[in-house]
């Protein structure tokens, strides 16, 4: 049987766009379509924009610190609208870098809707029908609200990018890596941030000692970060949300923001009606090649909720491609994946926690805090943290959690090692570089306990 397409690919994030590139490099007719912008999540209302944001809230403190280091600096405060329209000009370049990819690279690419006819049709917005052989399903997931009174009164991250005006005081809630970045964001912009997260904790799942730490020096930044604590309902009162918490706590802000979790975008697809199996939180149920119950369609990215994280995403495409196109079956590798979290003070982890790692065998833990050089001249006061979590019987580093400015770099560096297997006595032997943060990194000698 003859195909319009060898592949067919819905959705034009970070893991489409890449899977649908490298296999029409390697000689096969591909499309794509794509209902809203191309780049996904990440580029358009995710990790970019965040990071720009990011950057944009630390110039505060920097301009504290030039003053305290000699420098003579006026900070007339943050222009929003500035910001704002640079931001979108910036994410409009970034959209048209991707589409331009998907052209030079021979996809054709359409903008409009799709869903899935039969094993090997799909059908577009426009009530157009295609053809593939392969239909590779990449779009992503989506941020949930829970429902209570007063739901509808909050933003979530993706409206966080388009607000008219900057307001003067924000809630947010949830514990997760995306509440913890958009509360030290919003923070360092000027705006009065208050977090609320039901759990013991934020940053579930990651080193508590770690967690810790940066729950801590939010606190002292000014966030008023209040944990077991979650909302009860909302109201609209004038220009402002009236917030009843569990804690009974009644409070007023200007926007509310909720990053509570996400969703796989699954629904509406047509995958039901094929068989293709969805799991419980909605995810497109694959195995270790991407592939669903139905042999010709594959599913890669957040959609699958395995791990949602865009270098993952694209990985999966890669490894898509290798399977279905280049007879080569290859399983994304989902182990030791260094992670960074752009909260202030910012993280950098990969491996295993010191809890979890002590439930499997006998660790030693080695661990530094300390203030760094650069700001405890500046007479600010936050401390950083360097942990490795070593295995007593192999000597393999299991884990590595950084909390300090610049950890997302540290730890892509130490990815490597650890990766490679590095044992304690590897790091032990390298030279330090001094004077640096990461030098602490290959100078811990002493195990400060033993699990």
């Amino acid at each position: 049987m003859s195909f319009d397409y060898d592949l067919f690919v819905i959705g034009g994030g970070s893991g489409g766009v890449r899977a649908a590139r490298v296999a029409a490099a390697g000689g096969a007719k591909v499309a794509l379509a794509e209902e809203d912008r191309y780049g996904g999540t990440c580029v358009i209302r995710g990790c970019v924009p965040k990071k720009l944001m990011v950057f944009a809230s630390e110039y505060a403190e920097m301009a504290d610190d030039a003053r305290a280091y000699g420098w003579d600096l006026e900070n007339k405060g943050f222009d929003w609208d500035h910001f704002k329209t640079k931001l979108h000009s910036e994410l409009d370049r970034l959209e048209g870098i991707y589409r331009n990819l998907l052209k030079n690279a021979g996809v054709e690419s359409f903008d409009a809707r799709a869903t899935l006819a039969d094993p090997h049709t799909v059908t577009l917005s426009d009530g157009s029908t295609k053809t593939a052989k392969h239909i590779l399903i990449a779009t992503g997931g989506r941020p949930w609200v829970p429902e209570f009174t007063g739901a509808e009164l909050a933003i979530t991250s993706n409206e966080i990018f388009h607000l008219d005006k900057l307001p003067e005081s924000i809630l947010i809630v949830g514990g997760g890596y995306i509440a913890s970045e958009f509360a030290g964001i919003m923070n360092g912009l000027g705006v009065k941030t208050a977090q609320y997260y039901r759990g013991a904790q934020i940053l579930r799942g990651f080193d508590d000692e770690a967690r810790g730490l940066v729950a801590e020096e939010m606190i002292q930044s000014g966030i008023d970060l209040k944990l077991g604590t979650n909302v009860l309902e909302m109201h609209r009162e004038g220009d402002k949300i009236r917030v009843k918490a569990s804690n009974g706590d009644e409070s007023l802000f200007d926007q509310v923001m909720f990053a509570t979790g996400r969703k796989p975008n699954a629904d509406d697809l047509g995958l039901e009606a094929l068989g293709i199996e969805r799991g419980r939180g909605g995810e497109i149920v694959v195995d270790q090649y991407s592939q669903t119950a139905v042999p010709s369609v594959y599913a890669i990215g957040d959609v699958t909720d395995r791990v949602n994280l865009t270098p993952v995403a694209i990985r999966e495409g890669m490894a898509f491609v290798e399977t279905v196109f280049n007879g080569n079956p290859t399983s994304p590798d989902h182990e030791l994946i260094p992670t960074a979290i752009f909260t202030q003070p910012e993280m950098g982890t990969i491996g295993l926690s010191e809890e979890r790692a002590a439930e499997q065998e006998t660790i030693e833990v080695y661990s530094t805090s300390f203030k760094p050089m650069q700001q405890a001249f500046a007479g600010r006061a936050q401390r950083v943290l360097m942990k490795l979590i070593v295995s007593q019987a192999t000597r393999k580093v299991l884990g590595c959690h950084i909390v300090a400015p610049g950890a997302g770099e540290m730890i892509q560096l130490v990815g490597i090692a650890v990766k490679m297997g590095a044992t304690k006595e590897d790091f032990d032997r390298t030279v330090a570089v001094h004077p640096t943060m990461s030098e602490e990194l290959v100078t811990l000698k002493s195990p400060v306990r033993t699990l």
